[in-house]
């Protein structure tokens, strides 16, 4: 048997039982691995919908182009479709979603617009605002608006929904979702609710979103967004696919807690998910108190972490948002370690031979050159030497004649294995900003030194 196109493969997720992330939680979890989708996301489910009831009811016509905004993930569901399809993609998304999310896009032939995260919905610059006008201006086109689109939730009512009551064998007790559109918690809970009542629905929020104060109390709180940096879930505005009344409860869950859960369900259950999956699994933790031994709890694992490479699991990333401990060395620890000494530099305009007699004093192999104060270069022993056996005379020579290109700034909170990486046969050293605005240097000596201890 095989699949007429790539679009027949989507859905039939497999729920497997996570175990040793979830030890301390008194019921069985598993998770619904979205990632094994064609697109390697939920969104695939949603994507491939909305784009068949716009084709029936004639709002997509043939050779039309379909216009987004998207985090990426739904993105490359209307992407996949589109090939197969005939159609078009522009999509509109933020500086705060991953670089490989973007590039994902593109991949796929994708025209991708990055716009400001910081600005309200209604902004002109917007993700939302930018793609509502490109759909005026762009002719044939079609905006799906996940957000308000109802083919999105009803997606999830009729596979999702229906798939984990046949895996669990009605045995379901609870669905932990995080929420953005809330296509997926609401269409899925909706199907569960229907089934069985006492289903609960609990619905995984993060801090500088609407969604749990709007669910507690009725009030749409401007004062609660602020920009946080966790993907997926979340959001400023009520989405028309968020049913509040399917959903039982909202569970607020930190950036950090989040980044780092996403890390611990690779390392610990060896299934690589996205950012939106560690929300899931850390607002289930918070609320273990509420389990019971018997219940049966299903995680939606949303997508796949190669689209957080650069982010969640990148530790010089969560290093500079305070989110890891410095349990390896750090630029910091090495400098903690190294002698204190005043930075020696020298200025462009002296000559190679008084460069060369000020690092033979202080017993050094290279010196970061500068240009009134600024540096703008560096000179090592290796560069001299090599100006020196093509030309002898260049030792009354400008520094700035022979000069390479300046070291690499790190800042304090620098891997060890960043600062390795950097340090090769074009770079002898790197230099560290410092807190005051001076700077220092750390040279592969000195990494030796602070890993001997």
């Amino acid at each position: 048997m095989w699949y007429n196109n790539i679009l027949e493969t989507i859905g039939n997720t497999p729920l497997v039982k996570l175990n040793n992330i979830v030890k301390d939680i008194p019921a069985t979890v598993l998770a619904k691995i979205e990632t094994t989708n064609p697109g390697n996301s939920i969104k695939d489910r949603m994507a491939i919908k909305m784009i068949e009831d716009a084709e029936k009811s004639g709002k997509l016509k043939p050779g039309g182009t379909i216009i987004e905004g998207t985090s990426g993930n739904t993105g490359m569901g209307l992407a996949m479709a589109a090939i197969i399809k005939g159609y078009k993609c522009i999509f509109t998304t933020t500086d705060k979603q991953s670089k490989e999310k973007v590039d994902a896009l593109r991949a796929f032939g994708a025209e991708v617009i990055v716009c400001p995260t910081n600005v309200d919905p209604e902004d002109p610059r917007s993700y939302y605002s930018v793609s509502s006008r490109l759909e005026k201006e762009v002719p044939n086109s079609w905006k799906p608006n996940q957000y308000d689109n109802l083919s999105n939730s009803q997606a999830h009512y009729e596979q999702t929904g229906p798939e984990i009551w046949e895996q669990t064998e009605g045995k379901i007790t609870h669905l932990v979702v995080g929420v953005g559109t809330g296509g997926t918690i609401s269409g899925t809970g909706k199907y569960l609710k229907e089934k069985n009542p006492n289903i609960k629905i609990w619905g995984i929020d993060t801090y500088g979103s609407v969604f749990k104060k709007y669910k507690e109390t009725g009030i749409f709180d401007k004062n609660e967004i602020y920009p946080y940096i966790t993907e997926g879930i979340g959001e400023d505005f009520l989405p028309a696919n968020v049913n509040f009344d399917v959903i039982d409860l909202f569970e607020k869950v930190t950036d950090k807690d989040a980044a780092l859960m996403t890390r611990e369900i690779c390392r610990q259950e060896g299934i690589f998910v996205g950012n939106s999956a560690g929300s899931a699994v850390a607002g289930l933790l918070q609320l273990k108190d509420q389990l019971k031994p018997e219940d049966v709890v299903v995680v939606i694992f949303h997508d796949h972490g190669s689209r957080y490479m650069g982010k969640m699991y990148n530790e010089d990333w969560l290093r500079e948002r305070g989110f890891l401990k410095d349990e390896k060395l750090t630029a910091r620890s090495i400098l903690s370690k190294k002698d204190t000494a005043e930075i020696v530099t020298i200025d462009c305009e002296k000559t190679v031979s008084e460069a060369f007699n000020t690092m033979s004093t202080l017993n050094i192999s290279q010196i970061p050159v500068t240009q009134k104060g600024m540096l703008v270069g560096k000179l090592e022993e290796s560069d001299i030497l090599a100006a020196l056996l093509e030309n002898p005379s260049v030792k009354s020579a400008k520094v700035e004649s022979i000069m390479g290109a300046t070291f690499p700034f790190v800042d304090l909170n620098t891997s060890i294995d960043r600062l390795s990486s950097l340090i090769n046969k074009d770079n002898s050293a790197v230099l560290v900003e410092l807190e005051d605005g001076k700077f220092d240097i750390i040279t592969q000596y000195d990494i030796i030194n602070a890993i001997k201890g």
